[in-house]
């Protein structure tokens, strides 16, 4: 790997970037990624280093699917599967594995996916082909035992289980392969100024100038905006995670979410994946979706999983799963950010108008993204360049209300 392009002497940055891309997980990868095809230069900063299992894109695999209980989310997840097929094509490995996707559980339950009842209503009004099923065939089909009697589900055969080191990878390579990029690991901000309509970046190996900010740090949002005197409101979890050995070889699952009640101090939603061959074959992962005690801020986590939220998933897929040994493997953790804002899951907007060159600055932040990551990528990639996205925005939109100035 040629290294000329990472981590090079501050001296050697005398040009004005076009743009600056804080954070370079997914989103600022995939931004990058638009930005050169633009023939925009760009500079990527992180904080860690690339790849890394500190932030929202820790683990090799996220979920792609169609149902959302809202019709514009239900619309988008559609309309990056384009974006998906595109970049595919810069990588032999296979970026998305369909397998389908099944939601099922309690059709009262709303959690943080939403709604079983309203998903299949906003999929109706999308023209989007599904299956209702019982709770029998939901057994039957799906491999899940002893599912309480009121359950029903849909599955919808567009879920696909995405592998998100190979996206990284992908969008890495062609980053690097571009004369228009560069990139600089262990490269934490400590300071934005502004000058003439230019932002001057400032890392512990240097200061970088750019005309354009696209800030995508993932949980770590506030720790760059507040260098702009604004803040977003949002919560954090340190999600666990864990797999369970296959004792059937024939047992495959699709991508799946299920809807309960909760149980005491506890959430009890859980998620799952099948087995795919780059991510410990023989194996299955399932997830809780809940913390038993969320963060006021991302540098408190641990990074240990909960070994009570693992306790709740083992006794989960002891009950109702067959062919896996209920006893949890390879166990690690995700942080994320939550947006506190009612109906705003995403956030994507320029910063606040009392920050000065406001509308040079785009952000990102908050949500589970990566079945959007390419779309994002060339939503924020326009909103830089162009200062306005192509693409609808505005469910997403924060506005100067939901910020807040230090």
């Amino acid at each position: 790997m040629p290294v000329d392009k990472i981590n090079k002497p501050a001296s050697v940055f005398q040009q004005t970037y076009d743009v600056i891309v804080i954070g370079g997980g997914p989103m600022g990868l995939a931004t990058a990624y638009y930005n050169s095809k633009r023939s925009a230069s760009t500079l990527v900063l992180e904080q860690f280093t690339f790849f890394n299992q500190q932030g929202s894109s820790a683990g090799v695999s996220r979920q792609f699917r169609i149902p959302y209980p809202d019709e514009y989310m239900v619309k988008m997840a559609e309309d990056a599967l384009p974006y998906w097929a595109e970049l595919q094509t810069h990588s032999q490995e296979q970026l998305l594995t369909t397998v389908g996707t099944l939601w099922f559980g309690d059709p009262t339950v709303q959690s943080t996916e939403g709604n079983i009842a309203a998903a299949e209503l906003a999929m109706q009004a999308q023209d989007v082909p599904y299956t209702s099923l019982t709770v029998g065939e939901i057994e039957e089909r799906y491999h899940f035992k002893d599912l309480p009697s009121n359950y029903r589900g849909l599955f919808q055969a567009d879920g696909a289980s995405i592998d998100l080191l190979a996206t990284q990878r992908t969008l890495y390579d062609c980053n690097l392969a571009s004369p228009l990029v560069t990139m600089l690991d262990q490269s934490p901000v400590i300071g934005i100024q502004q000058s003439d309509q230019l932002f001057m970046v400032t890392t512990p190996g240097g200061t970088y100038v750019g005309k354009k900010l696209v800030i995508v740090p993932g949980p770590y949002i506030n720790d760059v905006i507040n260098l702009l005197d604004f803040r977003i409101e949002a919560t954090y979890w340190n999600m666990a995670s864990a797999y369970f050995k296959k004792t059937d070889p024939a047992i495959q699952y699709p991508t799946w979410f299920v809807f309960q009640q909760p149980e005491g101090n506890s959430g009890n939603q859980f998620y799952g994946f099948p087995e795919v061959e780059w991510n410990y074959p023989d194996y299955i992962r399932v997830a809780p979706d809940f913390v038993m005690t969320p963060l006021s801020d991302p540098n408190q986590a641990s990074f240990v999983p909960n070994p009570e939220e693992l306790a709740y998933t083992s006794e989960w897929v002891r009950k109702h799963m067959t062919g896996l040994d209920p006893t949890p493997h390879y166990k690690s953790t995700c942080l994320v950010a939550l947006s506190t804002i009612a109906g705003k899951e995403m956030l994507i907007d320029f910063a606040p108008s009392y920050v000065p060159n406001h509308k040079n600055i785009v952000m990102y932040a908050t949500g589970w993204a990566a079945k959007f990551v390419p779309l994002l990528g060339s939503i924020l990639s326009e909103m830089a360049i162009d200062g306005k996205s192509s693409y609808d925005i505005s469910h997403f939109q924060t506005g100067q209300l939901y910020f807040r100035s230090m």
